[in-house]
């Protein structure tokens, strides 16, 4: 897999929020090693639009409340 550069800016120590830069071409390349173009990842998004559409869905606050 190639290397991907990505430039971070911050202005604290310790950030809240951080800065990514990143041109289309760069982006696509990432979003393909995530695999975002994946069939079964672009399946599972219908599927959650159909849960969501339904109501199936639970609020949450935190990640956290996922190990509970």
């Amino acid at each position: 897999m190639a290397s991907l550069d990505i430039t971070i800016k911050s202005r604290l120590k310790r950030p809240q929020k951080i800065l990514v830069e990143m041109n289309v071409d760069r982006f696509e390349r990432l979003a393909a090693g995530l695999g975002f173009f994946s069939s079964d990842f672009l399946k599972s998004l219908g599927k959650a639009e159909k849960d969501y559409q339904n109501g199936r869905i639970k609020k949450i606050k935190s990640l956290r409340e996922l190990r509970k």
